[in-house]
């Protein structure tokens, strides 16, 4: 079956215009099903019925994996036999009424604005790389764009003069958000003092260099932002998408249309912003509860 993972991949990016980010997802989640057939000596996709199908739903949960992972998991493996079946692999497709588990969404988890302070003063603006990560921080903070987004970003795509950014999703859509007086600050000063001289030598027209002057990779960012948060003594485990967080809670918290932060967040759906409202007022309802001498 590892042979046709090559096929599905293309499959996903052309036929379903999935990302590659999202097709390498699934991909591993197919390859992780693979092992599983294997080791029962499972090795044609003719051969999976659907009771082997929830007997590796049910592992997984054994297993202690998210049910936000087993869902995923169960999507990928839809797909898959869903090419397989559409592409003359098998006849049957045994995923068919294969079901995912109940999945509650999570609050999203954000920063306090001084964590965010403490954060932010970390990098050295004094060196290329410093300058670089402060530039990073901020825009992420100031638009609330996602990573791969935020290091896809090349010269063509911001306007400091105007105080705006252009940013492509990665399914080609486009949305104009605006910058604060600190993310153009930090931008300015990196383009400035190190961008303009590195990308003369580099040709690249991509805005966030490595110390070699290539892009820099999402996983490479996410390395740095983890090391200045235990620098800053931030105890939440944060990620890039932290940021994205706090950027819309701050915002509805100081009373932003949420029409506004969907269409700056680039939710396709308004409630996925709505989200941050929830966890808003369950705040507010909380420091009532704790406070108020009648609550």
């Amino acid at each position: 079956m590892i042979h046709l993972l090559e096929d599905f991949s293309n499959f996903l990016i052309t036929k379903r215009n999935l990302s590659k980010n999202t097709a390498l997802s699934y991909k591993r989640d197919i390859k992780q099903l693979i092992q599983f057939l294997e080791k029962r000596n499972i090795s044609s996709p003719k051969d999976v019925n659907h009771t082997t199908l929830i007997n590796y739903s049910m592992m997984m949960e054994r297993e202690g994996r998210a049910p936000s992972t087993i869902a995923r998991s169960i999507v990928s493996i839809r797909c898959f036999f869903h090419f397989l079946t559409s592409h003359n692999h098998i006849s049957n497709n045994p995923a068919t009424d294969l079901e995912t588990p109940k999945n509650e969404k999570k609050a999203p988890e954000s920063l306090t604005t001084k964590d965010i302070e403490l954060l932010l003063s970390q990098p050295d603006i004094n060196t290329f790389k410093g300058s670089r990560d402060r530039a990073m921080l901020e825009i992420l903070y100031a638009t609330g764009i996602r990573v791969t987004e935020l290091i896809s970003l090349s010269s063509d795509d911001i306007n400091l003069a105007v105080g705006f950014i252009t940013c492509k999703s990665s399914k080609g859509k486009s949305r104009v958000i605006p910058l604060g007086k600190q993310a153009i600050g930090s931008l300015k000063d990196y383009i400035d003092r190190f961008w303009s001289h590195k990308v003369c030598y580099h040709r690249e027209t991509r805005l966030f260099l490595n110390l070699q002057g290539n892009p820099i990779s999402r996983q490479g960012f996410w390395k740095i932002m983890k090391s200045y948060a235990i620098s800053a003594g931030i105890g939440t485990e944060i990620t890039p998408h932290t940021l994205r967080h706090s950027f819309a809670t701050h915002l509805i918290e100081n009373g932003a249309d949420l029409r506004a932060v969907q269409k700056m967040m680039g939710h396709s759906d308004i409630s996925t912003t709505q989200m941050y409202a929830q966890v808003i007022k369950s705040k507010v309802r909380d420091v009532y509860n704790k406070t108020h001498p009648r609550a």
